[in-house]
């Protein structure tokens, strides 16, 4: 049993071209008459042949760093079910891959640290063949104190601010410029870092806000690849697609909101990442991005609208 067959006529050129398409076993047996031409890449036929052709679709590969973060794992999930990007993760735990990716994401992803510079031949393998490179990783506080008030935090020895949000974005950055198929970088940040005395910098002595703002620059100036930097406001936990987004420059959505109104869900953010890898009008643009709150507004949906009121630079 064989299936069925579909025949599919093409008008290219002015010309018709035939496609029997044998469905069970996946092959395209094309018939040209009496002309003979390539059609697209690797799909021939010849002059009153019969060839059959395997058909293989390739989608976009993209490098996500920080797929296992509370934001990262939002990208990796629409990324997965958009259905126009194959992403491929760079994380430290494999353990934690299996818990918030799910098995079957295993096989995708690399196992190093961003800050080990013995990882950097696994994070070049895991770019070879991307197109898109996506830098969500952070330096993550962790509590040493809560008896105290203010309770005290700081970071894990090796996983300070600098050693993660500067030199490990810069190591992402650095190999993308070698690697030839990268040509757009997304960076995820963070609002707050023109104050280098906000608050998020005290933590740990980590000056994180600086850090992160230390990587913008650079990937703005010295990378030569077209980016988009997001920097969003406070993230909450709120279902995404329900608000109304705005966009600004320089923190000053937050000098006008205020910290209690600057926030934004995660979801919004893990979906303005993946939107601006498929509008070219996020190019070469840096913004900051919060949300309204509920009822008020229109809930964003039109993201070129958004990415055109953007603007480059910081």
């Amino acid at each position: 049993d064989y299936g069925e067959i579909y025949n599919i006529f093409f008008s290219w050129c002015g010309l018709e071209l035939l496609i029997y398409i044998r469905m069970d076993l996946g092959f395209v047996i094309p018939h040209s008459g009496t002309l003979g031409w390539v059609f697209g890449d690797g799909f021939s036929c010849r002059c009153g042949q019969w060839r059959g052709i395997r058909m293989e679709v390739s989608l976009p590969r993209v490098l996500v760093t920080g797929a296992t973060g509370r934001t990262g794992q939002l990208v990796w999930k629409k990324l997965v079910g958009s259905g126009k990007w194959d992403p491929v993760g760079v994380v430290r735990s494999r353990e934690r891959a299996e818990e918030v990716l799910g098995s079957e994401s295993v096989s995708r992803v690399s196992f190093t640290s961003l800050t080990d510079p013995e990882g950097e031949e696994t994070l070049r393998q895991a770019m070879q063949g991307c197109k898109a490179l996506i830098i969500l990783s952070s330096a993550m506080p962790i509590p040493k104190d809560l008896s105290k008030s203010p309770p005290e935090f700081g970071y894990i020895e090796g996983q300070m601010p600098e050693q993660v949000d500067w030199i490990g974005a810069k190591r992402c950055m650095d190999l993308a410029k070698r690697v030839s198929t990268v040509d757009h970088i997304v960076l995820v940040g963070s609002m707050g870092s023109t104050n280098p005395d906000h608050p998020l910098n005290k933590i740990g002595n980590g000056n994180i806000l600086s850090w992160k703002r230390k990587a913008e620059e650079y990937l703005i100036t010295q990378v030569d690849i077209p980016y988009t930097v997001i920097n969003p406001g406070g993230l909450i936990n709120e279902p995404g697609g329900q608000r109304e987004l705005m966009v600004g420059k320089a923190d000053m959505l937050l000098e006008m909101m205020g910290n209690q109104g600057s926030t934004i869900p995660r979801e919004d953010v893990a979906e303005v990442v993946v939107q601006a890898l498929d509008h070219s009008d996020s190019r070469n643009k840096a913004f900051d991005i919060i949300s309204r709150p509920p009822g008020q507004g229109v809930p964003t949906k039109d993201f070129t609208a958004l990415f055109r009121s953007t603007t480059p630079g910081l």
